[in-house]
């Protein structure tokens, strides 16, 4: 009997010490898996950031243009009064 309990008591062990493992496995699994996608959401807004600061610059040419442009147009129309 004693035997027996002492053979359990290894079997427990070893299967708690098994199921120990294989939990920390899937949780680093899942922490890597996590940061996989905080790192794959921090390059998509960085991306998605650079591309809005390339428009607003467009823009803000553009913008830049068509005064200047008036202010010549109005500088002509002054030239000829």
């Amino acid at each position: 009997m004693a035997s027996f309990k002492k053979s359990f008591e290894t079997l427990k062990g070893t299967s708690h010490s098994a199921a120990k493992g294989v939990t920390d496995t899937a949780v680093q699994a899942a922490q890597e898996a996590v940061q996989q996608v905080a790192d794959s959401s921090k390059e998509t807004a960085n991306i998605a950031a650079q591309e809005a600061g390339k428009q607003t610059q467009a823009a803000i040419g553009k913008a830049a243009d068509k005064a200047t442009d008036s202010i010549k147009e109005l500088g002509q129309k002054m030239e000829t009064k």
